[in-house]
């Protein structure tokens, strides 16, 4: 369990004072200026050494990221984006930042704007996030009035910080399509190469990091990334926010160490499972575009990137979605497969033909109105959307349904068996059991 002292976010619920001087009485702001004298390499080697490996689902190295931004300028500006476009059904921790800690956000991006060379940073918001956006705004303009940011700063680096309210489409979750829609274009991935950090916004070099990964910046560095390592276990450091949902008596997000077994999360945070563990089900542990585990093997499992990796999912956005056994698994996947098909961009074939066969054929699998051999025929056809698309839409779609055939097979064959007795014994022969 996480101790208090190492909780990074100290206003996550918005108890206290979220101003300017809220946040600098909780020790936010505090040797800034101290932090940017020692150095760009100094704080990329300190964000190497903490392990902070990339919040917004993939779990790329943050201090690598920031490497790879060219050390001088060929004269194009440097800019760093910040991705606020949280649409992943399930998450809603950056959320949480920007309503009621913001400050922890700001003063990270001016540290990683420095550590890259940028004088800009763009945060794009959902669309759907209006409050977030105005708390951020707010206490944007609070930083500009203190001095902070803009021109001839305290910090001794001029950093200027502007909101975009995206228009809400999922797709702008992904670091191309959001630099695309943020330079007025259609919200459409790039491919790549060439990457952001060599041509991104504009055509210059530029980091695209979720809101969480930069928020937790300052405070790495002001304790060290010894002490931000040694949370958690090898490869899978620090904190980490938790958003648990679903069948749990009280859903909440929590910051607590990276690795903490998925049974102590529920039970100490959540009050247990509703109808107590034996009625647990399934768990989606990353959001909704990573696939599902039985209840039965993730109960003590570690709750990280490399535990949930061997259990064939992943930790993704630690977007903790809790089905107990009233949940209709079929039915569950289903909706997440009309999701996908319905935020998909339609740039690359496999997803665009892709999500609405594949939301086709699991509708009439919710009916069991299907044939058994459907089943290995819609595995396959994941397999064919899988890694064949320019972003990974294309796996986000493709993953759940693998996750429902690979461990509730039983399930759907369940459902077609009482589909077919049923309209055979009604004297109804459908064309799909007349084999």
């Amino acid at each position: 369990m996480l101790a208090d002292k190492d909780r990074i976010f100290t206003n996550i619920y918005g108890t206290y004072d979220r101003s300017l001087k809220g946040a600098m009485a909780r020790g936010h702001w505090d040797g800034t200026k101290d932090i940017l004298e020692k150095g760009r390499d100094w704080i990329i080697n300190e964000m190497k050494a903490s392990g902070l490996r990339g919040r917004g689902g993939a779990g790329f190295p943050t201090g690598l990221k920031w490497s790879f931004m060219p050390k001088e300028s060929d004269g194009r500006p440097h800019y760093l984006v910040i991705n606020a476009d949280e649409s992943e059904p399930g998450t809603c921790k950056d959320r949480d930042i920007m309503r009621h800690d913001p400050h922890t956000l700001i003063e990270g991006c001016v540290i990683a704007g420095f550590s890259m060379g940028a004088h800009a940073t763009y945060i794009y918001v959902r669309g759907e996030y209006m409050r977030e956006r105005e708390a951020l705004q707010a206490a944007i303009d609070e930083c500009y009035d203190a001095g902070l940011l803009g021109k001839n700063s305290k910090l001794g680096y001029d950093m200027d910080i502007y909101v975009h309210h995206g228009a809400g489409a999922y797709i702008c979750g992904e670091e191309t399509a959001l630099l695309e829609s943020l330079e007025g274009k259609k919200g459409q991935p790039r491919l790549k190469p060439p990457f952001p950090a060599n041509m991104g916004l504009y055509g210059c070099p530029t980091t695209v990091n979720n809101v969480e990964s930069i928020a937790v910046a300052p405070t790495i560095l002001r304790r060290g990334g010894a002490w931000f390592s040694a949370i958690g276990r090898p490869n899978n450091t620090g904190t980490k926010l938790f958003c648990v949902s679903g069948h749990v008596k009280t859903p909440c997000t929590v910051e607590e160490a990276m690795s903490i077994p998925f049974r102590e999360l529920i039970e100490r945070h959540c009050g247990g499972i509703r109808g107590g563990w034996d009625n647990l089900l399934a768990v989606i542990p990353g959001g909704s575009s990573v696939p599902m585990v039985p209840g039965a093997d993730i109960i003590d499992t570690p709750m990280d990137f490399d535990s949930l990796r061997d259990l064939k999912s992943g930790l993704g956005t630690a977007a903790v979605i809790v089905m107990d056994k009233s949940t209709d698994v079929v039915k569950a996947i289903w909706r997440l497969s009309a999701f996908y098909k319905h935020e998909s961009c339609g740039q690359c074939t496999p997803c665009r033909e892709g999500t609405g066969w594949m939301m086709r054929v699991m509708e009439r699998m919710v009916k069991g109105n299907a044939q058994k051999r459907e089943i290995d025929m819609l595995f396959a056809v994941t397999k064919q959307v899988e890694g064949h698309t320019i972003c990974a839409l294309g796996d986000a779609a493709a993953w759940p349904i693998q996750g429902l055939i690979r461990n509730f097979r039983p399930v759907i064959e369940a459902r077609i068996d009482a589909y077919t007795y049923k309209s055979t014994t009604d004297g109804a022969v459908p064309s799909v059991a007349a084999e």
